[in-house]
């Protein structure tokens, strides 16, 4: 029995290093004030730096917090105070470009999102669905604040903004806002934003991070795995072997975990 527990373990942590897509994910490069994450209908917890982030995860910031988040393909996110955001799913291995997928979603507050290796090689992968409208990128730094209605800041690139009343494009520089999900996105001058969105903006904006189409993080170099997803994946196997020791008549149980997401 104890033979196996040890073969068991010795597969799992072989799966891990074999298999660095299924940890093709993100990581908090920082963490500041209240931010916490749920995994599905999980309860939320508190977050710390360097923690890895997975696809189905919802990260909100309270009052006062900000968080960075750095995606395998050196893709970020900046995440203001009082924000609720989710990541659909994140697919991305850097020696098959056809399966790069990113799909997030922003459900309150405001964030920034810079584009990373995905965007430079298949710009058509990245999705940011908002309540007024879907945005794509084309290999972008842009800014989306939600105060019903969203605001729009591009720092460089361009996005389009897609829904019931069609698509609008904008370039580096503009400012734009989208009434609703049946009304087509407008530009506007920045003095017309609300000053809570100026501030958010400006908040946002400051934050330093890699250029738009800066390439893959630390991680992707290695196709996602880092010292933080191995000792994740160490805790795992580390579990499920404890539940096959605390079943000793199961034998020949076998525990899978899977991630489903749909586009």
């Amino acid at each position: 029995m104890r033979r196996s527990w040890l073969l068991a373990l010795s597969l799992g942590l072989w799966s891990l290093l074999a298999a660095p897509l299924g940890f093709a994910n993100g990581v908090y490069q920082s963490v500041t004030g209240d931010v916490r994450a749920a995994v599905g209908a999980a309860a939320p917890a508190s977050v710390a730096k360097d923690q890895r982030l997975v696809p189905g995860t919802t990260v909100t910031t309270g009052a006062g917090a900000q968080a960075v988040i750095r995606f395998d393909d050196g893709h970020a996110v900046v995440l203001n105070e009082n924000s609720e955001f989710r990541v659909n799913q994140y697919t991305f291995d850097k020696d098959q470009p056809q399966s790069d997928n990113i799909a997030m979603q922003i459900l309150k507050g405001a964030m920034r999102s810079v584009s990373g290796l995905i965007a430079t090689r298949n710009r058509t992968a990245f999705a940011l669905i908002a309540p007024q409208a879907t945005i794509g990128i084309r290999g972008t730094d842009f800014m989306i604040a939600l105060v019903n209605p969203a605001y729009l800041s591009v720092l460089q690139g361009s996005i389009a903004a897609t829904n019931a009343a069609g698509a609008a494009t904008f370039a580096a520089g503009a400012t734009a806002m989208i009434a609703s999900s049946t009304a087509l996105a407008v530009a506007i001058p920045a003095s017309a934003l609300p000053a809570s969105v100026a501030q958010s903006f400006n908040s946002l904006a400051s934050v330093t991070v890699g250029g738009a189409g800066a390439g893959a993080a630390s991680g992707a170099a290695t196709g996602g795995v880092t010292a933080g997803a191995v000792a994740a994946g160490i805790a795992a196997v580390g579990v499920a072997a404890a539940i096959s020791s605390s079943s000793s008549d199961n034998n020949n149980q076998q525990f899978t975990t899977t991630t489903t997401t749909t586009k």
